[in-house]
């Protein structure tokens, strides 16, 4: 591909009709039960996460690459003329900062298209109540803890996160990386996997700052 002859606007103009129709109000147990369906992330506890990227793949697969480039062990979620990333924030969070991918494939990505393209979706998410009816009836569904889950109680920290019950989808935002970009997000070590390896770091990016890269928002 010719690095100069990539069009932003030409990808949102294939992308933001088809996006407008995605379902707006998201209850977890519907949401997990068409996950599950579809055989997709639906173990996941962060859902919801997964349910928006699942729906941007059905809006979008007939234009897009299913997946993208894969680098190593990164697989990028769809390719047009470059990679592209979905990724959903919680907007009520104690933080603006999406955790974005691995930093070598992203690095890799930009240089051998050009540029590296976001799909962030803003939720207003709902938590279960105190007595944790939706995370109990997640792991039935799941049949029990995952060996991970158990490893992880039994740690020195046995705090168990809220789940989420409920999203509402309020805003899309489109975001395209050039190299140059790169030097402007922050880095972040993302611990270790469930088999106890550590994690590659990853580009963070704060939603603060927003205004320092080219995006496009869509409101829902």
């Amino acid at each position: 591909m010719n690095l100069n002859s990539y069009s932003f606007a030409s990808d949102l103009d294939d992308f933001m009709p088809k996006l407008a129709s995605l379902p707006v109000e998201w209850d977890g147990k519907a949401c997990v039960l068409e996950l599950k369906e579809a055989d997709y992330n639906w173990k996941q506890m962060e859902w919801w996460a997964f349910y928006f990227e699942f729906k941007v793949l059905q809006k979008l697969k007939n234009i897009c690459s299913i997946p993208g480039d894969r680098i190593e062990r990164v697989e990028f979620d769809m390719k047009t003329q470059i990679n592209w990333d979905i990724k959903a924030k919680a907007i009520k969070s104690d933080d603006h900062k999406v955790i974005l991918n691995d930093t070598i494939a992203m690095q890799e990505s930009i240089s051998n298209h050009g540029f590296h393209g976001e799909i962030i979706g803003l939720c207003d998410v709902e938590y279960n109540d105190r007595n944790r009816s939706f995370q109990r009836w997640h792991t039935e569904l799941k049949g029990g803890l995952s060996q991970y889950e158990i490893k992880r109680m039994a740690g020195p920290s046995t705090f168990s996160r809220y789940r989420k019950t409920s999203a509402v989808l309020s805003e899309i935002i489109y975001i395209l990386f050039d190299e140059n970009d790169l030097e402007k997000l922050n880095q972040m070590n993302q611990g270790r996997n469930s088999n106890d390896k550590p994690r590659p770091p990853k580009y963070m990016l704060d939603l603060e700052h927003i205004d320092d890269f080219q995006h496009e928002k869509q409101e829902i």
